[in-house]
């Protein structure tokens, strides 16, 4: 018996005295307390409890402490720089050692070898894609769930993901050209970053930031945007600033009056597409967080949201004051399901999912003049306010995101497949014309009524509609709309080659004698926009034909020529003018899309492959949802 080795007990087997038992209880109990005293509250005993506590007892575990999961969810008010320091003028007082880059095409000759300096950044960018996921993956105490997440994700892709596969193009003349639009990406970023740290958008003539009243307090709308493109053309020093910026310095808590439209797109999409490529933990909470602050604008009798939320802890939601009879526009609800179905992915809830059905729901029920649908929705009522149809603004990545939604659910979603395909068939019925000079455009309807107007916006269909040919249910049709496609490509490209400068109206007429050239002095500008190129860059991957690449080369040097400036990208105002009227303004979306779009074109297929990657409409390229695999996937690398 254990009791006969201690000390205190007689030889003649008698027991032990009160006052010894009283000490003894105190003892053991006190090694007790000691013992589980230990085991909860040491820093290093998480192996311990596992060993203690019962499976159903055993809590997750996750990676980094409380206080680091509080500062990765709330932005810093008192930074909004890394590495620039960031004067109230909106003006850097550090001076940046800047490259001027030089307007000539010719790269130095070290860039044209292999084993150059670009070959160092992608052979830099593998190795540090891959350490970081290592770094996500081997914890000493296992994968948490965040992990899981992004393990499982890259574990369904069908190809690499990117930072493994370069899409280095094999002709030297195109590895050429995607290394131009590298550099007008580094010389853009690089302005931006001296002359608008922080800010949303930098205006090169003037040399300082831009903030606007669309994103409700938000700042570093370029940061954000800027991301993905920074990351996958390997401008991996760059990448470091905007995520540094991202993680220290996007304040989340900002009070003001946002577009929703434009908040996801830009925002929520840019921060998803961070997380689903780098594997950084810190996207997934910020966006997260985000879209948590989305959700009060659907607080409507019929579940429509509104375009105008205020960010802050109100959550108030309200139409645009322009929208007819304070309606909800048809591209801003429309243009929500591909980020929401991310958000539900991957926080495990399904309200996101949940409130872009519904609006299908809604949208299936109604009724539709000729099968169309009109541009303004009562978010009351759930009724047509007028019977405006455009395919351009307004009602343009509605459309779009019907038969992306289709692709990313790994072509499951039957239901957008129809919504998407029945669309088309109206238009095609309704819309597209053919002019007297033989070119096809989309018109806009108006009440049963053709307006002979395209707009630049409406030039993303080339590529929508040919991304879509592929899947429609006879060979006939989809050679057809292939065909469709190549023609309502090469519509716009008319609308760039018939101007001064290369590059395209905002808007272009086919009555009165005009064919695809603006009539309207209010028509004439044109401000980066990428509808065009993203067309051109889908309908090289479809066909391979050259030709789409010598237009996006057109462009490039059309961009060089009249809207590069001495600190930046700007917009032009009238495109039939060869002497330049810059507008100051260095879009956002000019570093998010447009740039991105050239540098796919001028890269191999391996590099975001359609089969794997679906773009939003900001082009933040977001994984195909590949359900079945993602429940079989092991939870650890």
């Amino acid at each position: 018996m254990f009791f006969r080795k201690l000390p205190g007990v007689s030889a003649s087997g008698m027991g032990l005295r009160l006052s010894q038992k009283f000490v003894f209880l105190l003892f053991l109990s006190g090694l007790v307390t000691l013992c589980f005293g230990a085991l909860f509250f040491l820093p290093d005993s998480v192996r311990l409890k596992r060993i203690f506590l019962s499976k159903t007892e055993t809590q997750p575990v996750t990676v980094g402490s409380e206080n680091d999961a509080r500062e990765h969810r709330k932005g810093s008010k008192d930074q909004d720089h890394l590495r620039g320091l960031t004067s109230p003028k909106g003006e850097t007082s550090t001076k940046l050692k800047t490259r001027k880059p030089s307007v000539s095409y010719e790269l130095k000759p070290e860039d044209r070898l292999p084993g150059s300096k670009a070959q160092e950044d992608r052979t830099l960018l593998r190795s540090k894609t891959e350490s970081a996921a290592e770094r996500v993956t081997s914890s000493d105490h296992g994968a948490s769930t965040d992990t899981r997440d992004y393990v499982k994700f890259k574990k369904c892709l069908l190809k690499a993901a990117p930072g493994t596969e370069p899409g280095t193009a094999s002709d030297p003349q195109t590895l050429l050209r995607r290394e131009k639009v590298k550099e007008m990406m580094k010389f853009a970023w690089d302005n931006y970053k001296q002359y608008a740290w922080g800010k949303n958008e930098l205006r090169p003539l003037t040399r300082n930031g831009h903030i606007g009243n669309m994103f409700g307090g938000l700042r570093g709308a370029s940061i954000v945007d800027s991301l993905d493109s920074l990351f996958i053309m390997g401008l991996l020093e760059e990448y470091g600033d905007a995520r540094d910026w991202v993680r220290s310095s996007l304040d989340l808590s900002s009070n003001g009056e946002a577009s929703l439209f434009e908040v996801n797109i830009r925002y929520v999409g840019g921060l998803l597409s961070a997380y689903y490529l780098t594997g950084e933990e810190m996207f997934k909470q910020k966006v997260l967080e985000l879209g948590e602050k989305l959700l009060p604008a659907f607080n409507t009798p019929t579940g429509i949201p509104r375009g105008v939320i205020n960010l802050g802890s109100s959550g108030t939601s309200w139409s645009w004051g322009w929208a007819s009879a304070g309606s909800s526009i048809l591209a801003e609800f429309g243009t929500l399901h591909l980020e929401f179905l991310h958000l539900s992915q991957l926080s495990g809830n399904p309200v996101y999912t949940e409130k872009v059905m519904n609006i299908r729901k809604l949208l299936n029920r109604m009724e539709k003049p000729h099968g169309l649908y009109p541009n303004f929705l009562s978010p009351v009522t759930g009724s047509w306010v007028q019977h405006h149809v455009s395919v351009g603004g307004l009602g343009d990545s509605f459309y779009e995101y019907l038969i992306k939604s289709y692709l990313m659910s790994d072509k499951t979603d039957q239901e957008a497949k129809t919504m998407y395909y029945s669309a088309l068939e109206a238009i095609e019925a309704n819309l597209v014309q053919k002019s007297v000079g033989g070119l096809t455009y989309m018109a806009e309807w108006r009440g049963g009524i053709l307006d002979h107007k395209m707009g630049h916006l409406a030039c993303f269909s080339g590529g929508m509609v040919g991304l879509g040919a592929d899947d429609a249910d006879t060979p006939q049709k989809r050679q057809h709309y292939l065909d469709l496609a190549a023609e309502i490509t090469h519509t716009c490209h008319e609308s760039y080659a018939r101007s001064a400068t290369k590059l395209g109206p905002e808007a272009f007429r086919f009555d009165g004698g005009a064919e695809a050239t603006a009539t309207r002095l209010s028509d004439r500008y044109y401000i980066l926009r990428p509808e065009v190129i993203e067309s051109y860059m889908y309908m090289w991957r479809l066909t391979h034909d050259p030709k789409y690449r010598e237009w996006g080369w057109e462009a490039v040097e059309a961009l060089e020529k009249h809207c590069r400036v001495e600190s930046g990208f700007s917009g032009i105002r009238d495109v039939y003018s060869s002497s330049a009227s810059h507008d100051n303004m260095q879009q956002s979306f000019f570093l998010s899309e447009t740039l991105k779009y050239l540098y796919l074109l001028f890269s191999d297929d391996d590099l975001l492959p359609l089969e794997d990657w679906v773009f939003n409409t900001e082009a933040h390229p977001l994984p195909v949802i590949r359900q079945a695999c993602l429940q079989e996937a092991p939870a650890a690398a």
